[in-house]
């Protein structure tokens, strides 16, 4: 009688794990078929503000902005390694005062070559800042023309590990950019 018992008992332990299984997975199979017909796009956008128009104009701006102060911080360097070299090769034979004079000045140089190598590149950053600040919102508008175009329900663009090739459409944004 007993085995009776506990065959009945373990059946019906087995439908009501069954039942309970469809219960809580019969909702994911629901979401999971209405998936079916979703439509997912995929932008790299690192690559865009690598490669697009927009971006490659602004770094030459930059570029092209920041030259002169780049040159200048060079010919500060250029000069303080001359005083530097200068102190190595005839310091011994300088009068104290004149070395000490020279060891001043090349002091001053490289402080005031540090103090303007700093400020550059404050400068340098700020400005990338906002040349990106702005093309962050022109990569926002051209993601979301090609998504409009495309009818795609989904655009991802970060935290991507994988996505197949064929939904990724970071070469449509990139030229979207360029016609603007």
């Amino acid at each position: 009688m007993k085995v009776h018992l506990l065959s009945k008992g373990t059946a019906f332990r087995k439908t009501a794990f069954i039942v309970l299984l469809l219960l809580v997975f019969s909702p994911m199979l629901a979401v999971a078929s209405s998936f079916k017909n979703l439509t997912v796009g995929v932008v790299d956008t690192q690559r865009v503000f690598r490669e697009s128009a927009p971006a490659l104009k602004a770094e030459k701006e930059l570029e092209k902005e920041f030259a002169p102060r780049d040159r200048a911080l060079q010919k500060l360097a250029k000069q303080a390694k001359g005083l530097q070299s200068e102190l190595e090769a005839h310091g011994t034979n300088m009068s104290v005062a004149d070395r000490n004079s020279r060891e001043q000045e090349l002091a001053a140089l490289s402080e005031q070559f540090e103090r303007q190598q700093r400020q550059f590149r404050e400068d340098l950053n700020m400005r990338r800042g906002e040349e990106l600040a702005r093309l962050q919102d022109q990569v926002k508008h051209a993601i979301l023309k090609v998504a409009q175009k495309n009818k795609l329900d989904l655009v991802l663009y970060e935290g991507v590990f994988y996505a197949n090739p064929k939904i990724d459409i970071t070469n449509q944004v990139i030229a979207a950019l360029a016609s603007k």
